[in-house]
């Protein structure tokens, strides 16, 4: 799909709230343990196979062409190919995230041959003990590697992403050579975020600034025009003022596998669930939405005043955790400090 295609279809999304594009949970349980990770992964009653395949009937009908289907590990729900086959039965353009670890040659050629567009993968390290010891899962590195094998040697497009944390603020160069060697893409992310039930203990495993502004000097990683110069002075370009704060809760949304609807996964505000409403009631009518649609930038407590605000990354949902959605967000206030500083350094 070409990039002016995508941009009429995202415009006239944005112009009718079609719900473009869904992340969808199917469950918490994992066989991973990771360190960092936001989700509780006992099963309080996830949908089942009936239950998702009608959420699945609802989004296409009211717009859906972008499927992120993720978890936990996905490939721990029995049904997990015949909900993709279904999903692909629709016509969604499919991406899924997994730890592969279940992945081997037989899974990858179905996901093949069900024509997914995109695999990510979570790698933490290139070296065994450390991506390991985030996982909790001995022989996770491995078994991982080995799946993406599986993957990119039936065609498919793999992408490592690499979560960045204390444990392993080194080893981006390493994970970012391993995944060339795969044939796979690389990305990577040094944000953690806090636990879903708002448990903000994880918070402290994120990387020092020292290392965060080391990371974004290199240009190789981020591009040279990652690192920008704050602005002087408060914002009075109305383009700006004007602008949305995010596509989350416009033309995005996050279902949980137990059903509740959220902006994003990021952005842990209920708005509805599927199990007693009708999506497309719940993403027209539910009154958090029309909150969420309400704000613009200059609806920001702190950001019309902030030089960086043009070029901020700033994410309602963690600023909706760290208790309003129209202020700032503490993590991304310094990534803006932060790549400021890389662009003069």
């Amino acid at each position: 799909m070409t990039t002016s295609l995508m941009d009429r279809i995202r415009d006239r999304a944005f112009a009718d709230s079609v719900p473009l594009a869904v992340h969808f949970d199917l469950t918490y349980r994992c066989n991973e343990r990771c360190v960092h990770c936001y989700l509780d992964h006992d099963d309080h009653g996830e949908m089942t196979t009936a239950e998702v395949k009608g959420v699945l009937d609802q989004l296409a009908a009211a717009g859906t062409l972008f499927l992120t289907l993720s978890g936990g590990e996905l490939l721990l729900r029995r049904d997990f190919f015949d909900l993709l086959a279904y999903a692909r039965l629709l016509r969604f353009d499919v991406k899924i995230k997994t730890n592969a670890m279940l992945v081997r040659d037989v899974e990858a050629a179905r996901i093949r041959d069900l024509g997914v567009r995109q695999v990510q993968v979570s790698v933490y390290s290139h070296r065994t003990e450390v991506h390991d010891a985030i996982t909790q899962a001995p022989g996770s590195l491995q078994r991982t590697v080995n799946a993406i094998r599986f993957l990119s040697t039936r065609g498919l497009k793999v992408t490592i992403a690499n979560v960045l944390m204390r444990q392993n603020a080194q080893d981006y160069e390493g994970v970012r050579a391993l995944a060339a060697e795969l044939g796979a893409e690389y990305t990577m992310d040094p944000t953690i975020t806090p636990k879903m039930d708002g448990d903000t203990s994880i918070v402290a495993l994120r990387m020092p600034a020292a290392q965060v502004l080391h990371l974004f000097k290199d240009r190789s990683l981020v591009g040279d025009d990652f690192c920008r110069p704050a602005a002087p002075g408060p914002v009075d370009d109305p383009e700006v003022l004007d602008a949305l704060p995010c596509s989350a809760g416009h033309i995005a949304c996050y279902i949980t596998p137990y059903g509740d609807v959220y902006p994003c996964v990021q952005f842990p505000m209920t708005t509805g669930n599927v199990r007693r409403q009708p999506f497309i009631n719940i993403w027209r009518d539910s009154p958090q939405f029309h909150e969420v649609r309400s704000i613009r930038v200059r609806d920001l407590t702190a950001c019309p005043s902030c030089g960086y605000v043009a070029t901020c990354t700033r994410c309602p949902g963690l600023a909706y955790m760290e208790g309003n959605m129209r202020g700032p967000s503490s993590a991304d206030c310094e990534k803006s400090t932060l790549r400021a500083a890389a662009a003069t350094s």
